[in-house]
């Protein structure tokens, strides 16, 4: 809130007018002409005579008001108005059965890599109370394995699409096991080409190498960097053994079994759509990368400033109006003046 304003303070130059409007509605119309003033002086003197002064007053009171209200008092209110430009993001997450090795560990205790990417991104939602989360922004999920499945659309329900994330598995049938990096890319991009977000991105993260589908990374590059869609990869484990939980006399029990992930062609599929490329040997390292996305992506704000005035100017214009009415009737009534 400013001060009071005026839009065309020239007008304000009329009240030195005023004590002119004062003497011109005390000028006496007519006079009678004594032979002597002793007696009239000897009198006490009323309250009338002590008032006679007061319309001639309000008469100038009036006139000053007048001058105010063409001048045009206003009172501006500053208001601030945030735009914030959303990003549209697809999350695309590997759940081959690479997914199930144990290597990374979450409070003392091994987790597979599923899990620990579910966790990390509860907390890059802002929904398990780490962070502030991605509130302005469209996010949906893509799953892969042999073949990809869109699981949730862009929405701005994250706590819905963490639940949805809550529930998605490592694949346990053999011939929906692979790892079609190829046919998520390709699918989150065709969820986002049409979406009129300024920034529209995607996040894929994967522990292996792509080794099925209809459509090969370098493919869904392509269609990526054509529709000017950024990819950020992220490589989960590393090239070597890893512990595998299997059933051996009627107990779990951890293998070891070796897993590749193909580093290079993750670099590559980033480079080319303008992202980046990440590695995450463990949970914590995984925690990390994607907070380091979330402050490399943020929604843009913009601040609009603009001004709403409140016009005063009635008020001048009426309190002129109600000093004229006084004025008027104390003349032609009580403090009228005779002759």
């Amino acid at each position: 809130m400013t001060g009071l304003e005026f839009r065309d303070p020239f007008f304000l130059l009329l009240i030195v007018f005023t004590p002119f409007v004062f003497l011109l509605a005390r000028r006496q119309p007519a006079v009678i002409r004594y032979s002597s003033l002793a007696l009239l002086e000897a009198a006490p003197t009323s309250w009338r005579i002590t008032l006679l002064p007061l319309p001639a007053g309000l008469w100038a009171l009036a006139s000053a008001l007048v001058a105010l209200a063409l001048a045009g008092p206003q009172i501006g209110d500053a208001t601030t108005q945030i735009q914030r430009e959303g990003i549209a993001m697809m999350l695309v997450v590997d759940r081959s059965g690479s997914m199930n090795a144990r290597d990374f560990v979450d409070d003392d205790r091994s987790i597979d890599r599923l899990d620990a990417v579910k966790s990390v991104l509860s907390t890059f939602l802002g929904q398990d109370g780490g962070g502030p989360g991605r509130p302005d922004d469209l996010i949906g999920l893509i799953t892969f394995a042999r073949y990809a499945d869109s699981v949730a659309p862009l929405t701005l329900d994250h706590a819905n699409l963490t639940s949805i994330l809550d529930e998605v598995e490592v694949v346990n049938d053999p011939e929906e096991d692979g790892t079609a990096v190829g046919e998520g890319l390709a699918l989150a991009v065709e969820r986002l080409r049409r979406h009129p977000a300024k920034s529209r991105i995607v996040v894929l993260l994967t522990d292996g190498v792509s080794n099925t589908g209809d459509v090969s990374p370098a493919q869904a590059t392509e269609l990526a960097s054509q529709y000017g869609i950024k990819v950020y990869a992220v490589g989960a484990g590393r090239t070597g053994q890893a512990p595998f939980p299997v059933e051996w006399g009627g107990q779990t029990v951890l293998r070891q079994a070796f897993v590749e992930l193909d580093e290079r062609s993750l670099q590559t599929l980033a480079d080319e759509t303008d992202g980046r490329y990440f590695h995450a040997e463990d949970a914590e390292a995984l925690e990390e990368v994607y907070a380091e996305i979330d402050s490399l992506e943020r929604s843009e704000i913009v601040e609009v400033r603009y001004m709403q005035y409140q016009e005063l100017y009635g008020y001048f214009a009426g309190g002129a109006a109600v000093m004229m009415a006084i004025a008027a009737l104390l003349g032609q009534s009580l403090l009228r003046r005779l002759p």
